[in-house]
């Protein structure tokens, strides 16, 4: 009888998921060479090719998109035996500023659901400083937050860069102060924006304070205001306006990942997070 290892279908799951060996081995906490010589055990031991793999790819093969929802159900299963030698299930408290989550977000969640499904997921979205404080103190597992300040003890998911939005007919006025669609006064992307307008004398005015993106988002498709966003997240229907108007450039920043758990179960829990970030992150940029 064929015994699986779990540790060779943990890679295989993660190439599936990631198309990727260098993805796969950051999720897992591993190398590259380590990925490729147990996806090669369990192709070995099941005496089929289950990765197609070139210099410029990573795809299944036809066995092995076969065989991938069963590997699911055999690590969940895995993870089902072990999650009943305890009577409580394990919470992981993650926060996400809310000027960075994007489209990514439900990826992130099944990840975490799929790396450890006796987690109790629970996110928190709020503004960066406000989950830099909460995660200071104690109250947050990990936060991922636009970078803040010169602190360093954070993990670089990617960098960030801001422009000026509206919809196509939005119209201003010269000699009128911008109409901005803003977060509220304690949102970093607010700061740097009127910043920017302030450092070259443009006068501006907030006719819209939302709480949350998706309402700033609302305010500017409907063409009541300007708004300062990162350019992955510009509201749908929207373009980038700063060289019409004569705005200045916003400054680049970077996605940060803030934890400061230790234990391996939430350390794998952290690699997949991380790496599912990059690998959307990266699969937008390209697209």
């Amino acid at each position: 009888m064929t015994v699986l290892d779990v540790e060779s279908v943990q890679a295989f799951v993660a190439i599936a998921d990631f198309q990727s060996f260098t993805r796969a081995a950051e999720a897992l906490g591993t190398t590259q060479g380590a990925i490729s010589v147990k996806l090669k055990r369990l192709e070995d031991k099941i005496g089929q090719r289950l990765v197609e793999r070139t210099p410029r790819s990573v795809r299944l093969s036809a066995q092995g998109a076969l065989f991938l929802d069963g590997a699911r159900g055999f690590l969940a299963a895995h993870e089902r035996a072990l999650a009943g030698l305890t009577d409580c299930r394990r919470r992981f408290t993650l926060g996400i500023a809310a000027h960075v989550a994007g489209p990514e977000l439900p990826t992130l969640l099944a990840r975490l659901n799929a790396h450890d499904p006796g987690l109790t997921i629970e996110v928190r979205l709020d503004n960066s400083r406000t989950l830099l404080d909460a995660f200071d103190r104690g109250e947050l597992d990990a936060a991922i937050v636009r970078r803040e300040d010169d602190r360093r003890d954070a993990e670089i998911l990617g960098p960030e860069d801001f422009g000026w939005f509206a919809v196509p007919h939005f119209e201003h006025r010269q000699g009128e102060p911008i109409r901005l669609a803003t977060h509220a006064p304690s949102c970093g992307v607010r700061d740097m924006a009127t910043r920017a307008l302030d450092a070259i004398s443009i006068p501006w005015i907030d006719v819209f304070l939302g709480g949350g993106s998706s309402v700033v988002t609302a305010a500017v498709s409907a063409g009541l205001a300007i708004g300062a966003f990162p350019c992955r997240l510009a509201p749908p229907g929207t373009v980038e306006v700063g060289p019409r108007f004569g705005l200045p450039e916003l400054p680049s920043s970077e996605i940060v990942l803030h934890s400061t758990l230790t234990d391996a179960k939430s350390r794998g829990a952290l690699r997949t997070l991380a790496a599912a970030f990059r690998e959307h992150r990266g699969a937008t940029l390209t697209g």
